[in-house]
């Protein structure tokens, strides 16, 4: 944990360190959050806690167009969640899990017969 510490920076970046411990976070994933969010801060070169929705939800689309992997997305999506949700306590819709109403558990909103399908 030492190296996230090591050439402290921003009193964001302090307090998220702090909120990722506090969460228990493990020491390689706190590294790749930090890193996520260090990027994110160079794409529009400001803070990130002064950054709006919009931009936030831009970087993302961009990022998921120019075609990274979906564990790298996933890496990053949820590196800014904790940010902006956690350490910043922002209620945006950007990072609320949309909810269908039939619980399903394999994220189809309506039961899919399989045999209708089998044609194909």
């Amino acid at each position: 944990m030492e190296a996230i510490r090591a050439g402290a920076g921003s009193p964001l970046r302090q307090r998220m360190i702090t909120d990722m411990e506090l969460a228990g976070l493990a020491s390689r994933t706190q590294q790749n959050y930090i890193g996520a969010v260090r990027r994110l801060a160079a794409h529009y070169r400001r803070s990130p806690d002064r950054l709006n929705e919009e931009e936030v939800r831009a970087y993302l689309l961009a990022l998921r167009d120019r075609g990274a992997a979906r564990g790298t997305f996933k890496i990053v999506y949820h590196s800014i969640k904790f940010l902006y949700c956690q350490t910043l306590d922002c209620d945006w819709p950007l990072f609320v899990k949309k909810r269908f109403g039939s619980p399903s558990r394999s994220g189809c909103p309506m039961p899919c017969p399989t045999r209708r399908f089998a044609s194909f």
